[in-house]
This record gives C-alpha cells, structure tokens and sequence, in this order.
C-alpha cells in the first residue's frame, strides 16, 4: 500500500492517478473511499487481447479445430494472477469497513506466461510447443518482468484471502472458452 509505484505504461499512470485522488478525497474532504491496489485479475469475461483469454480461447479454438497456432510473446514473464470474484468480494470488504483505507489485493504467487499456457493445453489434451509460436511482435517494449503482490493487509484487517488459484482460474477460462465456441458452432455463428 505504501510501496513506490512506478508505472510504465499510460494504463498504468492513469490508474496510479485514480489511486492518488482516492486519497486526496479521502484526507481533504472525508470522503469513505478506500483504494484497492488490485493485481492481475482474470476471468472468463476478460478481453481477448490479454494474455490468459488469448490463451485460453486459442485452446479452445485449436481443440475444436478452428485455429492452428497461437502467437505469444515473452513466455518468462511472471504474474501475481487471481480471480476477478475473489477480488470483487475484497473490494466489497473494503466497503465494509468503519474506517476507509488502501489495501493490495493479490494471490501473494506468481506463474510465468509458460505456466498458465502449460494448464489450459494440459486441460486441452494439447501440446503446446505443437501450436506456440513466440513472435517478437508481441513483447513489450517496457515488459515489467517480475509481478507479486503482498495482500498481507487484507487479509489481516478485511479477512480476505483467494479461493481460486492460478490453475483452477486457467482451467475455469477454457472451459468457459470451449462451452462458449461449443454453442457458437452449434447456432452457426462461428467461421472458420
């Protein structure tokens, strides 16, 4: 909650601006707000251009034989990643509380990009050294290499702690995935 942010992105300055009108807000005019400092939450819901759903639905894509190869970037890269519910009930603790603060929301583990690929092909019945190919078209130019958060905090004082972890999270995206294309196909609505 204290630690020294450094953003290297424009998403990431803005959100580190929200922060900071948080407390501004909070400290000037007595505002209950509190701040949640939320690291990588993923979903079945998440977009298509992140990571783990690009992952998960090339999975299902290539498992359903509608796609042949998934192109990735730096496959070393590590990330604190959890489940958007189980943030969303951190964020509601939060709301909770007689006394408004700022706390870090995190799993307090990190798994490369390979790890979280490994799990969905692993759930797939696939390969993926068969179907990966790394391009340098997607590493990023300030690829921040290293994540984990400390929710040390929240769970102290809110009670909170991640139900769902990293290879229940990727296993639940590709069902989600597979379930969806299923009914696409099965409606017409998916092209090859």
């Amino acid at each position: 909650e204290e630690s020294r942010m450094m953003p290297v992105s424009p998403y990431a300055v803005a959100k580190l601006h929200a922060h900071h009108m948080t407390r501004v807000y909070r400290n000037a005019y007595g505002i209950h707000a509190s701040s949640g400092i939320l690291f990588n939450h993923e979903s079945p819901r998440r977009g298509e251009t992140f990571v783990t759903r690009k992952i998960t639905m090339a999975a299902a894509r290539i498992k359903m034989g509608l796609q042949k190869e998934l192109r990735l970037g730096n496959l070393n890269a590590k990330r604190d990643w959890g489940f958007a519910g189980d943030y969303v009930e951190a964020m509601w603790l939060m709301l909770q509380q007689d006394t408004p603060d700022d706390y870090v929301v995190a799993t307090q583990q990190t798994y490369t990009v390979q790890e979280f690929l490994e799990v969905v092909f692993a759930e797939a019945g696939l390969r993926w050294q068969d179907h990966v190919v790394i391009d340098p078209k997607y590493f990023r130019p300030n690829e921040v290499p290293f994540l984990l958060g400390d929710p040390s905090k929240a769970k102290r004082v809110l009670g909170w702690k991640p139900k769902v972890d990293m290879h229940l999270l990727a296993r639940m995206m590709y069902k989600s995935d597979i379930a969806f294309l299923t009914k696409q196909l099965q409606e017409g609505i998916v092209f090859v």
